[in-house]
């Protein structure tokens, strides 16, 4: 039987789900991953700060990096972005991507969900970490499952 995460996206959608994230983080020298799984006994933000940190994604040398954690059942998703985006950014920085990406969640289209919000993360990321000459890709680009 095909668990609730391994059917939420095709082979070929996790892959144009990478090649956005390679995409958002060609402009910048933030780091932008996918969690996916089935659900959390967590508060999804209590969660999300646990996968973020589980992925070492606090390990970044300028703390830009952003995490996009999706519980399938319980329907849930956070932005979350460590401490050296949210010293720099202003309140609610996070709210048109969020909204971008619940607009699709609604209409069942997770792939063009996580698209757009990857590069909509990407686009926020650039105006204040733009990417320089030398920087290199942190992170893996790949989604994680749990």
């Amino acid at each position: 039987m095909v668990s609730k995460v391994e059917a939420f996206l095709t082979a070929k959608e996790e892959q144009e789900i990478i090649e956005a994230i390679r995409k958002a983080e060609h402009k910048t020298s933030g780091e932008i991953r996918i969690h996916i799984e089935a659900s959390s006994k967590l508060d999804p933000f209590e969660r999300a700060m646990e996968v973020f940190h589980y992925l070492k994604m606090d390990n970044t040398k300028l703390r830009n990096g952003v995490l996009i954690y999706v519980a399938v059942e319980t329907k849930t998703f956070v932005i979350y972005g460590d401490q050296g985006v949210n010293d720099v950014v202003p309140n609610g920085f996070w709210d048109s991507t969020r909204d971008t990406m619940q607009h699709h969640f609604k209409e069942q289209r997770f792939k063009e969900g996580l698209v757009e919000g990857v590069l909509k993360a990407g686009e926020q990321l650039e105006a204040h970490f733009p990417w320089h000459h030398g920087n290199i890709n942190e992170l893996s680009d790949d989604i994680s499952k749990g």
